[in-house]
């Protein structure tokens, strides 16, 4: 099974089917955590760095991917692009803060209202003329203490995450070479 760019993270939150807020006592902490991966991908940075806008990132993210786009109308790829995406009861509420395609730099803050934070950076690098390395880092915070250890066991998922972008992303290539 393919793993989604930036969607595995809210399938399993299992924090409560009705918003409730907490204020953690002073001696308990709301886990925050910060996971990367590496991986290499068989095409030039320009055409590469395409491949993570979320419009984009359809083609190859699997079915679990699915933005819903609040702005721009219509949907595409941009700074400043606003989107929600469903995961089972969940919806998260994305916001592309940097989308710099020739300088290889893309980052996304979403939130789960009343469960988590979470930022995406996504770093990419010419190796050659058709390799380009990425390096993807989440940071992610949770809002209650419920939430803690759905936070911790994302965190620990994402840095398994690279073979299945690559294995994904390499497969979107081959079947759409130009």
């Amino acid at each position: 099974m393919i793993v989604p760019v930036l969607m595995f993270f809210a399938m399993a939150l299992s924090p409560m089917d009705e918003p409730q807020t907490e204020t953690p006592p002073a001696s308990v902490a709301l886990a925050h955590v910060s996971n990367s991966f590496r991986f290499l991908v068989h095409a030039p940075l320009g055409r590469a760095a395409t491949l993570f806008g979320p419009e984009k990132e359809r083609s190859w993210a699997g079915k679990h991917w699915n933005p819903e786009f609040l702005y721009p109308q219509p949907a595409k790829d941009e700074q400043g692009a606003v989107f929600t995406v469903q995961h089972g009861r969940h919806k998260s509420v994305w916001i592309n803060t940097l989308f710099d395609l020739a300088g290889g730099r893309l980052q996304y803050v979403y939130f789960i209202p009343d469960t988590l934070v979470s930022t995406v950076d996504v770093k990419l690098t010419s190796l050659d003329a058709s390799s380009t390395t990425v390096e993807v880092t989440y940071v992610r915070t949770a809002l209650q203490i419920a939430a803690n250890d759905d936070v911790r066991a994302l965190g620990d998922s994402d840095r398994d995450n690279g073979p299945h972008w690559q294995e994904a992303i390499e497969a979107y290539l081959r079947d759409h070479s130009k």
